[in-house]
This record gives structure tokens, sequence and C-alpha cells, in this order.
């Protein structure tokens, strides 16, 4: 059984995260550049970060400037910032009452398959949800967690994107809570016309315990990824 460590963040601002996630990213994958120049077995180590952000909106490497439906004066107007990051997908929003779930971990510890590191990361979300009597589903071809799929009440309730290099992780997901979904209005999401974003409070109708649904995700990611947190 793999050892996580957990660290929790609170809220921060997203550069400072972005910049934390590099530094913990970039000494694993030195430890594993080292390892082979040097024919050695240093032990690397897994991390799982949970914070939230003040308003931002990201843009990943695939994305597309014009889903951001915002100037830089709206932005501010707003109190939003917005960055280009290094992760997969396309523009998603971060703010306060979102669960940002950023695990790095070496995936050469667990199973060097990408698709399967996904799909993980949505069983996680999947389960947790399935204790508050929400159904939640993939939907084919998109990464991150459905609600109502194949209907016209299709709507989104966790993103995903993610960045990899030798097998180490980092970014990860985002799961509406409490999130104030009036933000999402101001981008098309992930770059998909005509779908709806949603949140545990959207859908229970009540202001849903931030640490009861990490408690939950722990839970179930310890579970789904045989890992212990310390």
């Amino acid at each position: 059984m793999q050892k996580v460590k957990l660290i929790d963040l609170g809220l921060k601002d997203y550069k400072e995260t972005w910049d934390y996630q590099e530094s913990v990213f970039q000494k694993t994958i030195d430890i594993k550049i080292d390892n082979r120049r040097n024919d050695l077995d240093n032990k690397t180590s897994n991390h799982f970060i949970f914070v939230e952000h003040p308003h931002v909106y990201t843009l990943g490497k695939s994305g597309d400037m014009s889903n951001l439906l915002l100037n830089e004066q709206q932005l501010t107007e707003k109190g939003a910032t917005f960055y280009k990051i290094n992760r997969g997908g396309d523009i998603t929003y971060h703010g306060p009452g979102q669960i940002v779930g950023y695990p790095i971990l070496d995936l050469d510890n667990f199973f060097t398959d990408i698709h399967k590191y996904l799909r993980f990361l949505e069983e996680v979300i999947i389960k947790t949800l399935d204790e508050y009597g929400i159904t939640a589903v993939r939907s084919e071809g998109e990464t991150g967690v459905w609600l109502d799929v194949g209907t016209p009440f299709a709507r989104k309730i966790c993103a995903l994107g993610v960045r990899t290099s030798r097998w180490v992780t980092m970014h990860g997901f985002a799961l509406n809570v409490n999130a104030n979904l009036g933000y999402f209005d101001n981008i098309i999401p992930c770059g998909i016309k005509g779908k709806a974003v949603t949140s545990l409070e959207a859908e229970l109708n009540r202001k849903i315990s931030m640490e009861e649904v990490k408690e939950k995700i722990l839970k179930h990611f310890a579970e789904i990824f045989d890992v212990e947190f310390n």
C-alpha cells in the first residue's frame, strides 16, 4: 500500500498554489531522473493537495481563448484572475465553495496508464456524490463527472484536467460544492457549448459541509487507489 502525504492549503491564491505544485512535481521528477542516470533506487513520495481558490479562470494548453467571455477590465470588476496553464483540457473556473484536489503521484508506484488514472479520479467523485443520493456518471468522450447525461438537462458537477511527465501527475479535479455558479456564465465551460454546470448545493438545495465532503473524497480515494494518507 502506497503512502500519500495529505496537504490542505485552505483558501490560497491560484498562482501561489501552482508554483507550489510545480516544486513538488519537479522534485519527484528529479529523483526519477537521478535514479535512472545513476542506477539508484531512491523512493519517490506521493502527495494530495486540497485547496480552495479565490475567483480564477484557467485555460489548458489545448484551450481556446474565445471560451473566456470577459475582457481584462471585466475580470477585475468581478474580482477574478486568469491564467494560461500547462494542464490538459480547455477553460474552467475555480472559486470559493469549490473543492479542488491536486494529486501529485508517481504513477510508477501505481500503474502507468493515464486513462485509468482519470477514470479512477472520476470514480472517487462518483462514489462521493453517491453518498449524498446523487447519481453521477461519466460522459463518453468528455472527462469529468456529470448528471443526467443523454438528456437535455445534462450538467457537469466536477471538472478534471491533469498534466503528466515521466508518469508524475499534477493538477487534478474541481468539485462544485457550494460554489457561486454565476461565475460559469462568463466562460464556455471546458469549451463545450450548451452544457450546464451544477453543484452539490444546487442539487440538494442546502449548504454542504466542505470538510465532510473532503473526508468522503479521501475515503474513496484511499479505497480506489489503495493508499494510506499521512
